[in-house]
């Protein structure tokens, strides 16, 4: 079901979340539905987005879904990095349509985490697919692109 995204400035959205245990795998598959009917409607009205954290709709649990070719659901990623390469990107979120915020990503990164059969899996992302997960993951820290920005002028909104 569509669920309301939180908004810029929704206090919820700077919470941590908790980690997933395999007793609330049922819940999250529920929770996965939800995610990504609220993020195909989001694409809908307007024309982008490409994954989801649990917390922009109140779920304050250690998961990310991505909806691209073939749908992921991220269970308790944790991140790495194989390298410091970084590079500057112009950051969006659902959270805050049309307000682009420029930030410093890791160019490489690699996600540890659970499936949806609660099997360990890992798997590696370069370029916008790294940035995109680091966006994601800060959710679930409590950290919004804005707390990340490079300097005050690092604000732009989109036309």
């Amino acid at each position: 079901m569509e669920k309301k995204i939180l908004l810029l400035g929704d206090q919820a959205l700077y919470e941590e979340s908790t980690e997933v245990t395999k007793d609330e795998l049922d819940y999250i598959l529920k929770i996965k539905e939800d995610l990504r009917d609220t993020l195909l409607a989001f694409r809908e009205k307007y024309g982008v987005g490409r994954a989801i954290a649990a917390p922009q709709i109140g779920v304050h649990k250690r998961v990310i879904y991505r909806h691209l070719d073939t749908p992921i659901l991220f269970i308790n990623p944790v991140l790495e990095f194989p390298d410091v390469r970084m590079y500057e990107v112009l950051d969006d979120c659902m959270s805050f349509p049309g307000l682009l915020v420029r930030v410093m990503r890791h160019k490489d990164c690699t996600v540890h985490y659970k499936n949806e059969k609660w099997e360990d899996c890992e798997i590696s992302f370069s370029g916008d697919m790294s940035e995109l997960i680091q966006h994601e993951y800060d959710h679930l820290d409590g950290i919004l692109s804005t707390m990340r920005a490079i300097d005050d002028k690092s604000f732009v909104i989109k036309e």
